[in-house]
């Protein structure tokens, strides 16, 4: 039997496999990077050891250091949990041969699924249905096409092909971004579903020939080729459900798989079915299937690691309907383009149970308050889970948790989940992997514009009611109280779009709001005194009655609804939560000082990263749109565009270059200006 186990990978990947750990009385040990020190999985494991350095290259991929790690503390057991080596067969035999239990499958399974060209052929043989596919690009001759990494996933690699002029460069861009995220290279090229749907099937296998399904997921919402909300079951009829288990058991059966994998299929609009892959490890979406057999999949993996049968013998009913939803730190709106930070608040509301099985609101995260998102790895913060006895429940319900939590300090695609979960496409089950393509809609933010006055309103309130708690003399009086009551108070906000909008009120000697009013900023103003004459220019809104005004909470009564708000500040940075969106303002100094101006036209690196590749030479003309420079960040490639035809005047940062957040990586002059 399993006594100590050691977790080969982080955040909530590594708390989910100590959950069940601690229910079974096995100790935990975890490995950790110098940035990943103060994370909470490092704080839950009985006992932790450091691997030196901070990227992924020299801590979790590096097989010596862990199995060091392991022999120090005197594990006797390593899970490789998902991402990272999970999916390595040298990792599995160098964990063997080291005398150790390896909870996973056969290194022999894991090679063979590993290789997707050589996957394909094999369980073609075995009977799977498969699209056709090269190898060569100028074997294509249909198109659309998708090129694929043979090795690893998450949709790395991975690029859509229309016409054949633009198959050369997505080959060689799909290449060098699969060896940059696995090492190896090799690509091919597989004929591209439009509006398919992704169905994958949860299958596991023990020591003793038995590989079973244990019902599948729909998980056809992706971003970048990466799956964003996942649900079970998926909506198939009775036999195509069992003809779709029976081809997953087959390719299990076909490698002898142990323990948890995942078969994936795409289904095209006529309901057939084609293999796609095969992970050799437990996936990010498994609570789903959690939720609906009330089975702990990692539970299954020890025991058929500790040689144990499968506790059961036929594929479990699903009961009810469960959705999960991947919140990560990104912008949507900005090409997803992910995001680092503090992580200042983190709470979602109504949460019944983390990182076991369980039938209402589940929550498995790698945060807490205070976590750091670093650079460094990817931008899933956490999977927020929803069971109900129907879809249509489970989704409100998980939409309304999500709506209701408090995220703050780093951008995250919180509303974008919210909007699908509640758009009526996605409610009519009309899913497939382009949804995201086919609704820019569920882009937009919850905050409605017409609401964002009002938000001001609430966190100039809250700031002022702040400052007069933490007043050395006179706390005692109301907030905003003037000697001069016709003088309005001013505070200026930057909003979320980059915006700047002006909130003015003034209070009666009782505290009453007796006025207000707000407008936008025009970029090149300077803080306005504060005046009558000023405030009769501002856009003034409706009657508003404030009912209570404090450092936390502030409630305006609007044409007799009274709102709440919930409001958190940290340093300039105020967040204010309504009861069905967020807004994040930075206050700005009344007497800002003056800064180093940028040259016009410079285009500033999102967040810290390197420069792989520089597309364009100084003094070149551009178009906008043309591509400048890559960046690499967060484990994928991010493209820096001309903004406006004109010409490159500054490159300072040559490839391999790094950069932090706010670094100029080039200088366009718009053509107007250099002629």
């Amino acid at each position: 039997m399993i006594h100590k186990l050691l977790v080969a990978n982080r955040g909530e990947i590594a708390r989910r496999i100590f959950a069940t750990c601690r229910t079974l009385g096995i100790e935990t040990v975890a490995v950790h990077s110098d940035a990943d020190a103060d994370a909470p999985f490092v704080a839950e494991a009985d006992q932790a050891v450091r691997l030196p350095g901070n990227s992924s290259a020299e801590t979790y991929l590096r097989i010596d250091l862990i199995l060091g790690a392991a022999r120090r503390c005197g594990a006797d057991a390593v899970h490789p949990g998902y991402g990272f080596l999970a999916e390595n067969a040298d990792f599995a035999t160098a964990v063997a041969e080291a005398g150790l239990t390896w909870v996973g499958p056969p290194a022999k399974a894991i090679a063979a699924m590993g290789d997707k060209l050589a996957a394909k052929t094999l369980l073609a043989e075995a009977g799977v249905p498969m699209l056709p596919s090269w190898t060569e690009a100028d074997q294509v001759t249909d198109f659309p096409v998708l090129v694929k990494a043979s090795a690893g996933g998450g949709g790395r690699g991975m690029r859509i092909v229309r016409d054949p002029a633009g198959l050369a460069e997505a080959v060689a861009g799909a290449r060098r971004e699969a060896a940059s995220a696995f090492g190896d290279g090799t690509v091919f090229i597989e004929r591209y579903v439009e509006r398919g749907r992704h169905v994958e099937v949860q299958i596991v296998g023990d020591r003793h020939g038995t590989v079973l399904a244990l019902g599948e997921r729909d998980c056809s919402i992706q971003r970048r080729h990466q799956k964003i909300v996942e649900e079970a079951p998926a909506l198939l009829d009775a036999e195509v459900r069992a003809r779709l288990h029976r081809a997953a058991v087959a390719a299990g059966q076909a490698v002898d798989y142990v323990g948890a994998g995942t078969v994936e299929f795409l289904f095209t609009e006529e309901g057939e079915f084609f293999f796609l892959e095969m992970n050799t490890r437990l996936q990010v979406e498994h609570p789903v299937t959690e939720a609906v057999t009330g089975l702990d999949l990692v539970r299954l993996q020890l025991l058929v690691a500790e040689g144990a049968p499968l506790p059961l013998s036929a594929t479990p009913p699903a009961q009810g309907h469960a959705i999960e939803v991947r919140l990560c730190a990104e912008n949507p709106a900005q090409g997803y383009r992910p995001a680092a930070g503090t992580l200042h608040r983190f709470a979602v509301p109504g949460v019944a149970a983390e990182f076991t099985p369980h039938q209402g609101l589940r929550l498995d995260s790698g945060v807490v308050d205070g976590s750091v998102v670093s650079v460094h790895y990817d931008s899933m913060l956490a999977k927020v889970i929803a069971w109900a006895p129907t879809r249509a429940e489970a989704a409100r319900a998980l939409a309304g948790a999500l709506a209701r939590a408090e995220l703050h300090g780093v951008t995250t695609n919180r509303d974008l989940l919210v909007r699908v979960l509640r758009s009526p496409e996605f409610g009519a089950t009309q899913v497939d992997t382009g949804f995201l393509d086919r609704h820019p809609e569920v882009l937009a933010p919850l905050l409605p514009p017409a609401e964002l006055p009002l938000v001001a309103l609430a966190a100039a309130l809250a700031s002022a009611a702040a400052r007069r708690a933490a007043a050395p003399v006179l706390a005692g009086l109301p907030s905003g109280w003037r000697n001069v009551p016709a003088v309005p108070q001013v505070t200026r906000f930057t909003s979320g779009d980059g915006g700047e909008i002006e909130a003015r009120y003034r209070l009666d000697r009782a505290g009453r709001l007796a006025h207000w009013s707000t407008s936008p900023v025009a970029a090149d103003s300077t803080p306005a005194t504060s005046t009558e004459s000023d405030e009769a220019s501002a856009e003034t809104r409706e009657a508003v009655t404030l009912v209570e005004a404090g450092p936390e909470r502030v409630v305006l009564e609007v044409a007799g609804v009274r709102r709440a708000y919930r409001v958190h500040r940290v340093g300039s940075e105020v967040f204010v939560d309504g009861p069905d969106f967020a807004a994040r303002l930075v206050e700005s100094p009344r007497f800002p000082l003056p800064g180093a101006a940028l040259a016009a036209g410079s285009l500033l690196a999102p967040l810290p990263g390197a420069v792989t590749r520089v597309h364009v030479e100084v003094g070149q003309q551009v178009a906008a749109g043309d591509l400048l420079l890559t960046l690499e960040a967060m484990k994928l490639e991010h493209p820096v565009f001309a903004p406006t035809d004109g010409v490159v005047t500054e490159l300072p940062v040559p490839p391999g270059g790094r950069v932090d957040t706010g670094a100029v990586l080039a200088v366009v002059n718009p053509l107007e200006e250099t002629t």
